[in-house]
């Protein structure tokens, strides 16, 4: 059974410990591989190789950086299938899923922030021609990355690359669910002759791992994406030591559908909004709301359409929702359906697991109303292919859904009034607004969420921004 290691100082090493943790496909539920059970002792290590490779890499050139993260761009494009099918089988998602959208934007990452760093520019303020001061921008040291199961390869580079860019050294978690990707990245980072202890990547569980980074005192900048929990634990442990921290945590997001629509792209849109990655996306519009001139209507052709979603096999082309990512999850999703019939609402469709012949964790697609707005159902994140509609009248009233929980990540609006459009996404308290159209990521816009769904913001300028220190110098002119 194959082995994954750790990727420290530009080696490939097993854990201090010798202890592996089981890795399953979650399409047939059986162990396939073996991670490092990684621990504080494996962090000392990858942060002494990330400490003292920083003064070399941070004192080259942004073209030089440029040039390597370009060539590790490279080999990810020219490895697509390969990695793509190590990201479906480790996190069960359809292949081509991972083939057209997770890997490619795992190229895009190390593409955009390669060259966006050849751009970057930094402040000159004339002082009444008396003083000039300038800001220097620079990195920082040991940039601790954490990052999550539900796109592995896509968020990991997404943390990693402005990093890098920004002359910084990392030290990187992935998730112990979903770590092939990294590991075959590792891989690459060895190909291309990526300088040794730059990028240094250590497996293993958050509660060892991810808690060791973020505890060292030689790694003052951290950025995790993954769960609000989590998240309040690292700020917990991050802020008394004064760390620059990012934290991208999780959504509720409401998906607001007038009368006054395009209602074929609405629902070809919402469908997918709902239901891509098994719902497994921190962007999902998991509560539907859809003014009553056309809620029936447009609830009887979505919950048509959501029967006809194939649920199985997620090397198969036809299949549009592959295996949840580990039996913990599964049945957490489960009991979040027991819930919600609990506290009266009705499954429309769905709400049971697939026997896909494989063994795996497959759950149908399931829509469920009736509910009220402040039930557990409609307030706490789900994560998975569940959504509940619910019709509204007046844009007032479906503004204070929407905003009515303690997630404020993402939103989406679908109106054929532009004013209206305008208005509605002034007064969303989310971090993103999409309007006749969902998850259209332009890399160069910022990223994150307000309230419970985060701290900080990831993306263009921002992530350089955030991987950097500014300094004014002030110099007088006579």
């Amino acid at each position: 059974m194959q082995r994954i290691l750790n990727y420290i100082n530009g080696q490939f090493t097993e854990p201090e410990s010798r202890a592996y943790l089981d890795n399953y496909n979650p399409a047939t539920g059986e162990v396939y591989s073996l991670i490092p059970d990684s621990d504080a002792a494996d962090v000392a290590l990858a942060v002494q190789a990330a400490k003292a490779a920083f003064p070399s890499w941070s004192s080259l050139s942004r073209e030089e950086r440029s040039q390597h993260m370009l060539n590790v761009a490279k080999r990810i494009s020219e490895r697509l299938d390969e990695l793509a099918e190590a990201e479906s089988t480790d996190n069960g998602k359809p292949l081509w899923l991972a083939k057209k959208v997770d890997i490619p934007r795992a190229t895009d990452n190390f593409k955009f922030f390669a060259t966006a760093i050849l751009h970057d520019s930094s402040e000159l303020h004339d002082t009444d021609g008396l003083y000039l001061n300038y800001t220097l921008r620079q990195p920082i040291g040991v940039a601790g990355c954490i990052s999550p199961w539900n796109l592995p390869l896509y968020l990991f580079t997404w943390k990693i690359a402005p990093a890098l860019a920004s002359g910084n050294t990392v030290v990187a978690k992935p998730s112990e669910i979903t770590p092939m990707s990294a590991y075959l990245l590792s891989q690459i980072c060895d190909e291309v002759g990526f300088p040794k202890g730059v990028l240094n990547i250590v497996h293993g569980l958050g509660a060892k791992v991810g808690s060791a980074i973020t505890e060292h005192p030689e790694v003052p900048i951290i950025s995790f994406t993954g769960g609000t929990e989590t998240g309040k634990t690292i700020a917990r442990t991050a802020a008394p030591m004064f760390k620059k921290l990012s934290l991208e945590l999780g959504g509720k997001n409401p998906n607001i559908i007038f009368d006054d629509c395009d209602m074929e792209n609405a629902l070809k849109t919402s469908l997918n909004s709902s239901f891509a990655n098994q719902g497994q996306i921190c962007l999902c519009g998991s509560r539907m709301y859809i003014q009553r001139g056309i809620y029936n209507e447009f609830k009887t052709r979505f919950v048509e359409e959501v029967k006809r979603m194939k649920v199985g096999n997620p090397q198969s082309p036809d299949v549009k929702l592959g295996a949840v990512v580990s039996k913990p999850h599964f049945e957490k999703i489960l009991s979040y359906i027991e819930l919600a019939k609990e506290e009266g609402g009705t499954v429309l469709c769905g709400g049971k697991p697939v026997e896909a012949g494989m063994n795996g964790w497959f759950i149908e697609p399931t829509v469920i109303e009736g509910l009220t707005e402040t039930c557990r159902t409609n307030q706490e994140e789900i994560f998975g292919p569940v959504v509940t509609l619910q019709p509204f009248d007046t844009e007032e009233e479906v503004l204070a859904y929407a905003n009515g929980t303690k997630y404020g990540l993402a939103s989406t609006v679908w109106t054929n009034d532009l004013t209206k459009a305008h208005r509605i996404a002034a007064h969303l308290h989310t971090g993103i607004v999409w309007v006749n159209c969902w998850l259209v990521r332009d890399l160069r816009t910022p990223f994150g969420g307000v309230k419970n769904s985060g701290v900080g913001r990831e993306g263009g300028w921002e992530a350089l921004r955030f991987f950097t220190e500014p300094k004014n110098v002030c110099i007088p002119l006579s």
